[in-house]
């Protein structure tokens, strides 16, 4: 069974090798990161160590037996209670219900580890995928919005004392 592990500095050529094996994938759904982002992987990978030892942000990834990163499953924006989900499966683990189960899995630590009681996500909606895993984990829509100049639906989650979500 795969593993949501907290980001680490030994993670980092293994979720490198994750980007760079789906860039196209997910350049299908979600704006493509661009070449500077690999460009500059190590020191983006220490900085998002930094933002995650401040307690701003808590980065996941998903790790299959093997040792191989399946997906990313990260919070951003952490205040006051609440923040931002987002995550991202490779196209090889995609379509198996992975990225539903990682995604109730985050609820759990977004209630249990880090105490958040709200998380908030947002996704394109061309993006039925993704739609589906955010209402199959309980998530309500809450309004529409832009991203990279796509229309979107913007969705919450409140988090109850058994971790699973309790309406938006």
């Amino acid at each position: 069974m795969p593993e949501l592990q907290l980001l680490r500095p030994d993670h980092a050529p293994t979720l490198c090798a994750f980007e760079r094996e789906n860039r196209a994938y997910f350049a299908a759904s979600i704006p493509d990161r661009g070449d500077d982002y690999f460009a500059r992987f190590d020191e983006r990978h220490r900085a998002l160590l930094a933002e995650q030892q401040a307690g701003d942000c808590y980065f996941h990834v998903l790790v299959g037996a093997g040792g191989d990163v399946l997906g990313r499953v990260n919070l951003v924006d952490v205040a006051d209670g609440a923040a931002d989900l987002g995550y991202r499966i490779a196209e090889r683990a995609a379509g198996r219900g992975l990225a539903t189960w990682a995604v109730r899995e985050m609820c759990g630590l977004a209630l249990g580890r880090y105490g958040l009681t709200v998380l908030r996500a947002a996704t394109t909606l061309d993006n039925a995928a993704s739609r589906a895993v955010l209402s199959r984990a309980g998530f309500t829509v809450t309004g529409e919005t832009e991203l990279s100049g796509r229309p979107g639906l913007t969705y919450a989650l409140g988090l109850g004392a058994d971790g699973l979500g309790v309406g938006g």
